[in-house]
C-alpha cells in the first residue's frame, strides 16, 4: 500500500505564492504518476497538474493554471511538489495529492492524500 503525506497549504493574498509537497511511502512502483486535484465548494474535483514517470517523464496542467503553477518531483524522496505562483482567489480549494501506479501496461487506482486547504484572499 501507498501512503501520502501532504504539506504546504495556507492563506495567501492574491498574487502570492505557495508550495505544496506530497511525500509517498510504502510500496512505490518505479513506474507511476503523481499529481494534484483540487476541489472547491460546490464545484467538481479538477485535475490541476500531473507528472508521470511511467514512460519517460511527462507533465500535464489544467488550462487554468498553465504558466502559473509548476509541478516537479524528487524521485529519490518519492515526493512531488506544486509551486503555485500568481495565485488568484479562484484557486481557493482543497488540494488533494494522488499517486497512481503503472504496472502490466495498466494504470492502477488513485491513492489519495488527506488534502490541504489553500485560500487566496482578494
Amino acid at each position: 500500500q501507498v501512503q501520502l503525506e501532504e504539506s504546504g497549504g495556507g492563506l495567501v493574498q492574491a498574487g502570492g505564492s505557495l508550495r505544496l509537497s506530497c511525500a509517498a511511502s510504502g510500496s512505490i512502483s518505479s513506474r507511476n504518476a503523481m499529481g494534484w486535484y483540487r476541489q472547491a465548494p460546490g464545484k467538481q474535483r479538477e485535475l490541476v497538474a500531473r507528472i508521470s514517470i511511467a514512460s519517460g517523464r511527462s507533465t500535464n496542467y489544467a488550462d487554468s493554471v498553465k504558466g502559473r503553477f509548476t509541478i516537479s518531483r524528487d524521485n529519490a524522496k518519492n515526493t512531488v511538489y506544486l509551486q503555485m505562483d500568481s495565485l488568484k482567489p479562484e484557486d481557493t480549494a482543497v488540494y488533494l495529492c494522488y499517486f497512481q501506479s503503472f504496472s502490466s501496461l495498466r494504470w492502477g487506482p488513485l491513492v489519495w492524500g488527506q488534502g490541504t486547504q489553500v485560500t487566496v484572499s482578494s
